[in-house]
């Protein structure tokens, strides 16, 4: 696979400290990359306009919010018809507790991560997505530990 060799070294010392601190200074950021801040503040204009970067967010502490339970949720359906397909994405976006979801190769073929606060709220949570719409099989394993979370993407491979 061709590399993007739209990413000097610059640019990725940038999007590795913006992905640790986005709300850095733009003067503490520039001397972590050792620019002076205004060709620091263009190159993350232009990274914007790229497309590298394409929003900041803040990251909020799920325990803060009693979100203790982390649950991974396998689904299997023997529908993948067009129409099934859009009442099933439908009915997972709007369920706000579904924070990744996605189509899988192999014997699995929806992976859903939920969090909610209890085992009973995942429950009702069960409950509400199988009355949505028909589904061959779902297997929930719960998280004991979480071991490693982050949200920075690996930049060696631009």
């Amino acid at each position: 696979m061709k590399k993007n060799n739209a990413l000097n070294d610059i640019d990725k010392k940038i999007l590795s400290v913006l992905q640790e601190n986005a709300d850095l200074p733009i003067s503490e950021l520039s001397k972590k990359v050792n620019l002076s801040p205004t060709p620091c503040w263009a190159r993350i204009n232009k990274l914007y306009k790229q497309g590298f970067i394409t929003k900041k967010v803040a990251v909020v502490d799920r325990l803060k919010l009693n979100l203790n339970v982390v649950a991974f949720v396998q689904i299997k359906t023997s529908n993948h018809n067009m129409e099934w397909a859009r009442k099933f994405v439908k009915a997972i976006s709007d369920m706000p507790e579904v924070i990744e979801f996605y189509r899988l190769s192999g014997s699995i073929d929806y992976l859903l991560k939920v969090l909610v606060p209890s085992i009973e709220k995942y429950d009702e949570f069960y409950k509400k997505l199988t009355d949505k719409v028909d589904l061959t099989d779902v297997s929930s394993s719960f998280s004991m530990e979480e071991i490693k979370q982050t949200s920075s993407l690996p930049l060696d491979y631009a």
